[in-house]
């Protein structure tokens, strides 16, 4: 996601908050703005514009109460990063081959790297992540030239072409999850597309429609290692869901080059 991008959706965030109390019951179940890839001041001022809105008496009580756990989110985050167990690291280090693999993020939250020992993500944000490494593998390397990006690892099932487990970056749109295990079946039924974590759905119906719509990422959505994304199968044709397919496709045809290429 872009700087611009991301600002917008800070702004939006904190615009969000000045809504009616009807407004705002129907977009809570939708993401947390707090879970966006940000960078630590985007996030400082997410937090901010939360807590000054917890503060007044021009918003009720309801959207004073989003907006103090919101904030609380902001501040958790900022405290504990974004990286957790079970996530990976894609990483090369130029002229050091021993570092030029994808590496699993350890239940203390660290990497465990050959040649260099343990680095903590700890506290760490996504979009901290190559600095931070740079900083660490410099204490043993010498001006270490570092590409990483980070992964979550989740299944995707039901009606698609190849059900699986899959490395997917957190920036990717939930709707090209599903092509990137080889697009629908004709018997997929994409109106009922549910992620679950463990025997939870998280997300599922309009609320996750909206976001396919829109092209909301795994991280908007919190989706996390281990969460399963599963298409069901439709019994009999049901109208609209060409639509929903091409809504899919298209919108995956727009951004997997993207994917690909960063």
């Amino acid at each position: 996601m872009s700087r611009t991008a991301i600002g917008s959706v800070v702004l939006l965030a904190a615009v969000g908050l000045a809504c009616s109390n009807a407004v705002l019951r129907v977009q809570q179940p939708q993401l947390d703005p707090s879970s966006v890839p940000a960078t630590r001041q985007q996030l400082e001022e997410l937090r901010l514009r939360y807590e000054a809105a917890a503060r007044s008496l021009g918003y009720s009580e309801e959207l004073r109460a989003l907006a103090r756990e919101r904030a609380e989110a902001v501040r958790e985050r900022l405290a504990e990063g974004d990286f957790r167990a079970g996530d990976w690291v894609m990483m090369t280090v130029e002229g050091e081959p021993a570092l030029g693999d994808t590496f699993l993020v350890s239940r203390d939250r660290a990497l465990h790297l050959p040649n260099v020992g343990t680095i903590s993500l700890r506290g760490v944000l996504r979009s901290e992540l190559e600095p931070h490494l740079t900083d660490e593998i410099g204490r043993y390397i010498n001006d270490p030239v570092v590409h990483a990006r980070s992964f979550v690892r989740i299944s995707v099932t039901g009606e698609v072409t190849r059900p699986g487990y899959y490395l997917i970056p957190p920036e990717t749109p939930v709707g090209e999850v599903i092509m990137l295990a080889g697009g629908p079946t004709p018997t997929a039924k994409l109106s009922k597309v549910r992620i679950y974590r463990g025997t939870d759905r998280i997300w599922e119906l309009g609320a996750l429609q909206l976001a396919i719509r829109q092209g909301r990422t795994l991280g908007e959505l919190n989706v996390q290692d281990g969460d399963q994304i599963d298409v069901p199968k439709r019994s009999t044709f049901a109208p609209g869901e060409i639509g929903n397919t091409l809504l899919v496709i298209s919108s995956a045809v727009v951004t997997l080059s993207y994917i690909f290429t960063r």
